[in-house]
């Protein structure tokens, strides 16, 4: 990666507080299911590296994000009350930003392989109804992140709604606060327009 893992985590970042209980064995394998494609796929676009242009490892990773992860649950609770009165219009030109924001920014950070290695905890811990499913990043050398990815169960199966970083930092918790800030100032359009700004500065300017 172009420095560190690390250095770069600053998109996962907030407070969550974990209150576990435990978890059926069906359970644990089924929304771990969803974080081994994940990885498969970032160890894929890693492994491409930077000879790969970053369109290209962008359409590798996209629908695996969207597999993976429910995009539309995360946006929604990082918008927060004030979603369910924006106009349709509105809510897909976020939709479709955010979208493309999210895979850059994971495009971004997995960029380089340098026998970096991804470990997947075979049990999960239990946060109410959802799971938590605990990963570490490990270098060839140095110390190792780690990156915990927190599940819900819904029509699709089981899927991310949120990323901690080393274990309790809320990516969701984030962008809440920065996106109401947005969504204060110059409504939705404000949003959108800053999730595409971050997009095309994570992708040099191709995303």
């Amino acid at each position: 990666m172009r420095g560190s893992y690390c250095g770069r985590r600053a998109a996962l970042v907030g407070f969550f507080v974990l209150v576990t209980s435990p978890t059926r064995a069906t359970d644990a394998t089924a929304s771990i299911t969803p974080i081994q494609e994940l990885v498969a796929g970032l160890l894929n676009i890693m492994k491409a590296g930077p000879a790969t242009p970053f369109p290209r490892r962008f359409d590798i990773l996209a629908p695996i994000i969207d597999r993976t992860f429910d995009l539309p649950a995360i946006l929604e609770e990082s918008v927060g009350a004030s979603w369910p009165s924006l106009p349709r219009e509105q809510q897909q030109m976020l939709t479709d930003a955010f979208r493309r924001y999210t895979v850059a920014s994971y495009v971004n950070s997995f960029d380089e392989y340098n026998g970096q290695r991804f470990e997947i905890a075979p049990e999960t811990r239990t946060v109410g109804t959802q799971q938590i499913v605990q990963t570490r990043i490990i270098p060839r050398s140095g110390d190792s992140h780690e990156l915990d990815y927190v599940m819900r169960q819904g029509p699709a199966g089981w899927r991310v709604v949120d990323v901690l970083a080393d274990g309790s930092i809320s990516r969701v918790a984030v962008q809440r606060s920065d996106f109401r800030r947005l969504l204060t100032r110059g409504g939705a359009q404000a949003l959108a327009d800053s999730l595409r700004s971050k997009s095309a500065d994570l992708s040099d300017g191709t995303s």
